[in-house]
């Protein structure tokens, strides 16, 4: 089938080319002309506006919107929503909050426009693996994407999983579990790496924790990798970003009651990772000198320095997707 294309960063450029791979017509924009013109020499219909891309598509249209989340996510949709007619339909693929998805399909049903939210996981790696979809929708609409559905997602990796907002909802707590991995992950590489007396090669564990063992996963496999170039790991600062999923999650769990310490403290370890020295940590260090004589460690004049300067650093850190 024919469809529309907005956004190619690495998501949304990935996408196309596996959605032409499989056989399907992409009419592609997105604002910086240099990604349009890579995708037109991979295949793709370009276009320098939407209202272009609208024109190249054939009644009933499909727009699939991969921006960034937020304002302009919510301005994209608004401007199709002009451009498109009845029967029309418009997928928004970026992790929206699901209350927003809800507001939009509502909005666009007074023109006829359909709305699906569908939450897309894979990364880098869909191109080649395929990505995870959830979608959520009115039946006939999604009916009417199921061909782009199947594409894109490997097999058994697509569902429509309820009505609108429930694509994005799902997908939000599928990043809020993916914090909790992560930072599982994390502290055992960590507490294995301190044990400096065992001499332990986390490369040649990571390995081999992927066959048999009962923590193998995916992001195991994705630990190995990055285990395995320890060159380049050395360079990676640990300074972790958090796109928002993750604050909806526990927002969510708070709401509707329902424990979700895992995923919290997750988020809350990501916040302390853009702290070069913790005001908190100068607290606790402080009271144990106080109420029990404890030894602290005094910063040199060079270290307050330097930790002013990685301040400075992390307040101008671009934000990151989970």
């Amino acid at each position: 089938m024919k469809i529309g294309m907005v956004g190619l960063g690495r998501m949304g450029a990935n996408m196309t080319l596996r959605l032409m791979q499989h056989g399907h017509e992409v009419v592609v924009f997105d604002h910086h002309d240099e990604n349009v013109k890579a995708s037109e020499s991979e295949g793709a219909v370009g276009s320098h506006s939407l209202e272009e891309m609208v024109n190249n598509l054939e009644p009933p249209r499909v727009a699939w919107v991969m921006v960034p989340s937020g304002d302009p996510t919510e301005s994209t949709i608004t401007s199709l929503g002009e451009l498109l007619d009845d029967g029309d339909v418009i997928v928004d693929g970026g992790n929206s909050n699901y209350k927003l998805a809800m507001r939009d399909a509502k909005a666009l049903a007074e023109k006829g426009v359909s709305f699906i939210d569908a939450g897309v996981s894979g990364g880098v790696w869909g191109l080649k693996e395929g990505y995870c979809l959830m979608v959520g929708g009115d039946p006939d609409a999604v009916k009417k994407v199921e061909p782009v559905f199947a594409a894109l997602a490997p097999e058994g990796g697509y569902a429509h999983v309820g009505p609108v907002g429930a694509g994005h909802f799902v997908k939000m707590v599928h990043n809020g579990i993916e914090y909790g991995l992560l930072q599982a992950y994390a502290e055992g590489f960590a507490l294995m790496h301190a044990a400096d007396e065992f001499d332990l090669d986390l490369h040649q564990i990571a390995s081999i924790w992927r066959y048999g063992s009962v923590v193998r996963s995916w992001l195991l496999d994705l630990t190995e990798l990055a285990l395995q170039n320890t060159d380049e790991f050395s360079k990676i600062r640990g300074y972790v970003e958090d796109s928002g999923e993750g604050r909806w999650t526990i927002d969510e769990a708070v709401a509707r009651g329902v424990a979700a310490p895992v995923m919290a403290i997750s988020l809350f370890e990501r916040f302390q990772s853009r702290e070069p020295d913790s005001f908190a940590a100068k607290i606790v260090a402080a009271l144990r000198n106080q109420f029990g004589g404890h030894k602290f460690f005094e910063e040199s004049a060079a270290a307050q320095v330097d930790r002013k300067g990685a301040t400075d650093d992390a307040a101008g850190e671009p934000a990151a997707s989970s």
